[in-house]
């Protein structure tokens, strides 16, 4: 057997699929073990569901992450350092000047985010630990005035974020008693929430963004920024006091250096079996570009990197000990909605639906708050 399985980046994927080829093969110690190498530049993993609650005081900075090398066990030997270089065709990797060659390539390195027209400098990211943490710091002391929720740009991951952070931060402010002297908008550059679920679940998200008194500007991309106003595209602008934003999400340089990149500019795979166009070298998760028969792309969302890395893990399990019971991953995703007050929505369905994909919304309530919460635990206690 002797074989070598390299997976690129440890979020939800590249997790999920060390996990899995551990159970399956990593604990084989015979004469010829198979070694799952997981690579990853920060040492601090992050779950990123959890930012959200960060943001508005729900949860401290320490409680969102844990440290990469706990990551290692049986059949895993965690590497943290930045990938200087991808070789799909040889299945080769280099980190600090270090190549690692394997017979399996597993590239879960999500987006690279990117911060356009200087809003770093005004306002706060909060895809990130640090962005989440000053927003939550400055949002503690605000007093009132306009909070601005922005979109810089598509596509980005987690669709429902945006919404849920405006969301959550209108319930933090009408708790604290301001809400009568605070305006809070949302500025995204697509025509509405979540729009490849299908135009029931779109409407039912806005009107659940608007009855909470958030304002809601579709269809505003930003062009420039200053300290206090923002411009779009419609050649409008808007004052803001505290701003909370989502950065520009592309495909990783190192990635967009080789030959698996395709138009427009993300991985394209095999949208069952998760390959790329190199024998044995899988994609998943955000970095992939898969397009859906409605002629937009699956959302970039972990619910998918999770089950695309079960799918991918099994498949390279079978290979290795020579049988063929191969899965498919089919489409299917669920997402929680944070509202704020304790409650939560939950849609899920197939996203490989045809002609549409087939999305339904639960009536959201505190079990799916309730929910999602025991998810974040369950994660850590189960992973780390």
């Amino acid at each position: 057997m002797n074989k070598t399985i390299l997976i690129l980046g440890a979020g939800t994927g590249g997790i999920i699929t060390a996990k899995e080829l551990s159970k399956k093969v990593g604990k084989d110690r015979g004469l010829n073990p198979v070694k799952i190498i997981l690579f990853e530049k920060e040492e601090k993993n992050v779950f990123a569901p959890s930012l959200l609650w960060l943001m508005v005081g729900k949860r401290k900075p320490k409680q969102v992450y844990r440290s990469t090398n706990k990551l290692s066990r049986a059949g895993i030997e965690v590497v943290i350092g930045e990938i200087e270089k991808v070789n799909p065709e040889n299945i080769s990797i280099t980190v600090k000047g270090k190549e690692y060659k394997g017979d399996y390539m597993v590239i879960s390195l999500g987006v690279e985010q990117i911060t356009e027209h200087n809003l770093n400098n005004y306002g706060n990211d909060f895809y990130t630990l640090d962005g989440a943490t000053k927003f939550s710091e400055q949002l503690k002391n605000f007093k009132g005035g306009k909070i601005a929720v922005l979109v810089s740009a598509l596509p980005f991951k987690c669709p429902a974020a945006p919404y849920e952070a405006a969301m959550l931060v209108e319930s933090f402010i009408r708790k604290k008693g301001i809400a009568n002297k605070t305006e809070i908008s949302l500025y995204v550059p697509e025509p509405g929430p979540m729009g490849v679920a299908g135009k029931e679940l779109s409407g039912a998200v806005r009107q659940m963004v608007e009855m909470k008194g958030v304002k809601y500007f579709p269809e505003y991309q930003i062009t420039s920024a200053t300290e206090r106003t923002l411009t779009f595209n419609n050649d409008k602008t808007a004052e803001y006091d505290l701003m909370a934003f989502t950065p520009k999400h592309q495909c990783p340089s190192v990635i967009r250096e080789t030959a698996l990149v395709e138009k427009p500019g993300w991985i394209k795979v095999n949208r069952n079996t998760m390959e790329t166009q190199f024998p044995n070298v899988y994609a998943i998760g955000d970095i992939t570009f898969i397009p859906l028969e409605m002629g937009k792309p699956l959302p970039k969302a972990g619910v998918f990197a999770h089950y695309q890395a079960e799918t991918v893990a099994h498949n390279i399990a079978q290979k290795i000990y020579g049988k063929n019971d191969f899965k498919t991953f089919n489409g299917e995703g669920q997402c929680f909605l944070e509202m704020g007050n304790g409650k939560a929505g939950y849609a899920g369905g197939n996203f490989y639906g045809s002609p549409l994909p087939i999305v339904k919304m639960k009536k959201p309530g505190y079990f799916w708050h309730l929910t999602k919460v025991w998810f974040e635990k369950y994660w850590f206690f189960k992973y780390f």
